[in-house]
This record gives structure tokens, sequence and C-alpha cells, in this order.
């Protein structure tokens, strides 16, 4: 059995998610990645995938054996970028999660020029809220906006953005505005719940933060329809800016109570522990250098 090849097969089955894929992949049939896996795992003498009719997922030790494999295919990557018959491109799949809402308004346009520095990358996203499942299912980085909760994953902020209280013209037309966090109570709100939980907004930060929990006739736990709940005119929101960031410059929404807004960055998470490939790396930097462009990205108070 060729070990490397095993190890890649692997690392490939836990990033498609199915054997199948993996096949189809190569040009190969099932059984024969089936075999791989299975020699591998009598090599080592454990269990590496549970496997179910359905799905398939990392027992403890493949988790430990994954995050290993990653590393060695990494530093093998590496050094064949460096010596290489001359290679100095990265080659090779992004895995990321990204709040859809996100991805859609504000990473796949990214994607045209990161491709065209880097034609032998590919990237694939995946929609999640959350930058914890990175470790569970094996993705490369999560994009997450906030401050980070888990500190088994290390993170670099690439944007930053403001949070924002948001409404449009025409319901300021019939309900007028805001003056104050506390003038809120007389207005109706569009609702952002979190296991049925209104959200509350927070204006200001440290300890003389105020929070208002908001009421409304439009509750919601998804953050696009609470997007289209304020450009309906149902009421005011609190949100990210980069949520209105075309409205915003068309002027299809406003801003209000402006001097109580504050800044949240956007961040790139991985694994603590694993160590940060060139692929990564890369990608990474074109965050940075894509999102620096946007002027629109964090929109300024008129």
């Amino acid at each position: 059995m060729d070990k490397f090849d095993a190890m890649q097969v692997f690392v490939r089955v836990i990033e498609k998610g199915s054997f199948s894929a993996v096949a189809k992949e190569r040009g190969i049939g099932q059984p024969a990645i089936s075999k791989q896996i299975s020699g591998l795992e009598d090599e080592l003498g454990t269990e590496l995938i549970h496997r179910t009719s359905r799905s398939i997922s990392l027992t403890e030790a493949g988790r430990d054996f994954y995050e290993s494999s990653l590393r060695i295919l990494d530093d093998f990557e590496s050094a064949t970028s460096r010596i290489g018959r001359g290679q100095t491109t990265p080659k090779g799949l992004i895995r990321l999660t990204v709040p859809p809402t996100f991805a859609r308004l504000h990473m796949v346009s990214k994607l045209p020029s990161f491709f065209a520095a880097y034609p032998d990358m590919a990237v694939e996203m995946a929609a999640s809220e959350s930058p914890t499942t990175i470790i569970q299912d094996g993705f490369d980085l999560a994009i997450h906006s906030g401050d980070l909760p888990d500190s088994s994953l290390v993170a670099r902020k690439f944007a930053q953005t403001m949070i924002i209280l948001v409404t449009t013209p025409q319901y300021l037309t019939h309900h007028g505005a805001p003056e104050s966090p506390e003038d809120l109570s007389r207005h109706r709100a569009v609702v952002f719940t979190e296991r049925g939980v209104a959200q509350p907004w927070i204006f200001g930060s440290g300890q003389n933060a105020k929070r208002v929990i908001p009421t409304g006739v439009f509750r919601t736990s998804d953050i696009e329809q609470m997007r289209m709940g304020v450009l309906e005119h149902l009421g005011i929101a609190q949100a990210p800016a980069w949520l209105f960031a075309a409205e915003l410059r068309e002027g299809t929404v406003v801003r209000l109570l402006t001097p109580f807004e504050r800044t949240v960055p956007i961040l790139a998470v991985r694994p603590a522990s694993r160590r940060m490939s060139t692929k990564v790396r890369v990608f990474m930097e074109h965050l940075e250098k894509t999102f620096a462009l946007c002027s629109q990205f964090n929109p300024r108070p008129s």
C-alpha cells in the first residue's frame, strides 16, 4: 500500500464527505477507495471513519490523523512550490464556511480576481453561521462577523463593519425618527431572534453600552428575511452595515442614531492546531486586499 497516496485519499474523503465523490474524482470504482481507507486503518490499528449508509464522520483517532495528514500534505505542497520545477504558485482546494447572506452579497464577487491571480486554486464555500464547525468538518477557514467565541480557533481580521440602526425613508415618513435609544420603545422593530428569543439591540460599548429589547410585528431568525422586512417598511432593525451596503449607497435605507454605532471585526478563522498552509495564507491575503478596496463596505454616516 502506498501510504502517502492513502493519506491523500483519506483527506479527500473527509473534504468531499463521501467515498463515491472521491472515486468519481479519481476515475476509479468506489470499492478501490474503500479498500485504501480500510488498508490505512489496518496499518494504523484503529478505525478512522464511522460509516453509515448515508454519511461518514471522523472518529477521535481519525480527527487526530486528519489534522496530522493536513500538516504533512501542506508541508509537501510548500516544498514542491519552492523547489519542484520552479513552481511558485500555490494550488489545490480551499474549503471555507461563510454565512450565506454575506457570501452572496460580498464573498462570491471577490473570487474572479482570486482565480485570475491563482489559476490552479479552487474554492468550495459551505453555508454556515457558526465558525466552530470547521474543526469537526475539516474546513480550512470560516468567515465570521464579530468577536470570536471559541479559544480553540485563531482569527485574522480582514475587514470591519459598523453595527447600525437602519430603516426606510417611507417608515420615517409615517412614524418619525427616534432621537435616542429610549425613543425606540415607541417604534416598530424588525426583530432578529435566536431559538425564539428576541436579540437585544446594543448601543455603544463597555460600561456605557445601552441595551434595548426590540418589539415589532415581524420576527425572524433569518438575516435575509430581516433585511427584506426593513426594505418592505416593516420597521427599524439593527444590523451590520454590510447587509445594507447597496441600499445605503442608493438612499433606499437610512441610518439612525449614528453616535451610538459600534465597530465589529470580520474575521477569517482557522483551527489553532493546524499550521497555516500556503494556499490558506494567499487566500486570506486576497481577502484583506480586496475588502480594503471596498469603500462602500463600511459606509460612513452622512
